[in-house]
């Protein structure tokens, strides 16, 4: 064909091409690095073209770091966590001392002053070993510490930040008994007296609540207003009227305490409001969007470090005369399974990049925590059967990462709720 006829051609389906298709004639979109010396080809033009798994020097030597310290101070003691559903204290103070309870706070107030990248990096690492200690480190870094960095006075920062990097750990208390999936239906109210507001009613499944020093609690404070009147107050853990339940004897991630925790005429000073009133809803759709990230990298490595502790035993293992691996049905699961760690590990690391660049990543976000959870239990599952009866006794911690992986695909937003995010979101975008 000629070029000018092909021309013409061109010009003809594009006039007739239905608009919404127009996009695919926009240039790809290309994202400056805030590193780019260490992150791929710098080409002429100032544009870097890297892998998503592309981490810096820093972010390397925290991930070695982690996986050193987890390695040698939590596996020896994960059995016993586990089977005790308690969380050693060696453990809960070696987070504080190698820094990970702390990861993105300044040094002004004892951080490591790293990224939120360094944090889902971290995460995932522990999860590989333990994921009921990863979730302790997402747990106050993405919510406690991330809603007093973002929204507290700087004499609330002084008095609290501190402390969380150093030795206190922190707890956010949104779900009730009424209000799960529906967060903002929460019925704990806080009244105002003068100066002063009193908190009354109860939470459910609040992470952590048996170690925290520090309450991070969503009340209404108007209800006339609905969900507009909640606000976060920061409660401290000696406070009259605050009362811990008995920890929920769980699944998984059993070294986690899951407790209720009740407030019964608490007496809370104004200051104590963290950020605005009526602007808790806000905050909280906010942290758990970023939150969200953080449980991704969780079941995220949490696979991996299943898959990772399966494929030796399956190469090793010797049925009709070879390595179990080395039969192609057994071969062909393995590389699904191992394609799908892939993918959810670049769209956890994509929605961790996207943080840092102040653009949407709501979407990102939601679909990396589903898919990072289908993933997980799709791993586990299969790494039992890849075992045999061995994968199913406690011998093995194949068992353990099956019943950790279950709880991914429930808190920080249900597999259902996340589904709905993403719909809405491409519902705007088109």
């Amino acid at each position: 064909m000629a070029a000018g006829t092909l021309w013409r051609s061109c010009a003809k389906l594009r006039r007739y091409m239905p608009t919404y298709l127009a996009s695919w004639n926009a240039p790809l979109r290309v994202f400056r690095s805030s590193k780019s010396e260490a992150m791929g080809n710098l080409l002429s033009d100032g544009l870097v073209y890297a892998p998503l798994d592309t981490i810096t020097e820093e972010e390397m030597m925290m991930k070695e770091m982690v996986k050193k310290f987890a390695r040698d101070r939590i596996a020896p003691l994960v059995n016993t966590m586990d089977a005790s559903a308690k969380m050693d204290e060696s453990v809960l103070q070696g987070l504080f001392d190698q820094g990970l309870m702390s990861i993105e706070l300044g040094p002004e107030y004892g951080g490591t002053g790293s990224s939120f990248f360094s944090t889902i990096l971290v995460v995932e690492e522990l999860a590989k070993v333990d994921p009921a200690v990863a979730l302790l480190c997402e747990l106050q870094n993405t919510l406690t510490n991330k809603l007093f960095i973002t929204y507290g006075t700087e004499e609330q920062k002084r008095t609290y930040l501190c402390r969380l990097a150093k030795d206190m750990v922190g707890s956010f208390c949104l779900s009730e008994s009424g209000s799960g999936s529906d967060a903002f239906s929460l019925k704990t109210r806080a009244e105002k007296k003068g100066d002063y507001y009193v908190i009354n009613g109860s939470k459910m499944w609040i992470s952590f609540a048996e170690q925290a020093g520090v309450f991070l609690v969503m009340a209404n404070a108007n209800p006339s207003l609905g969900y507009k009147g909640i606000t976060c107050f920061i409660v401290n853990r000696d406070t009259e009227g605050l009362h811990v339940g008995k920890k929920e004897d769980k699944l998984g991630i059993r070294a986690t305490s899951t407790c209720p925790v009740t407030f019964e005429n608490v007496k809370i000073p104004e200051t104590n409001i963290l950020g605005q009133l009526g602007q808790g809803y806000k905050y909280a759709i906010g942290m758990l969007n970023v939150g969200r990230i953080g449980i991704a990298a969780q079941m995220l490595g949490l696979a991996q470090g299943c898959f990772d502790h399966t494929i030796p035993y399956v190469k090793e293992r010797v049925q009709f005369g070879k390595s179990i691996f080395d039969f192609q049905g057994m071969q062909h699961q393995i590389a699904q399974v191992a394609i799908q760690l892939e993918a959810a590990r670049l769209l956890t690391y994509n929605a961790a990049r996207l943080v840092k660049t102040g653009r949407s990543f709501i979407k990102e976000a939601s679909m990396a925590k589903y898919y990072a959870a289908e993933v997980a239990t799709l791993t586990t599952s299969k790494c039992i059967e890849w075992m045999g009866g061995v994968g199913f006794t406690k011998d093995y911690p194949i068992e353990k990462y099956y019943r950790d992986c279950k709880i991914g695909t429930i808190y920080e937003g249900t597999s259902n709720i996340q589904l709905g995010t993403i719909a809405k979101c491409i519902a705007q975008e088109y």
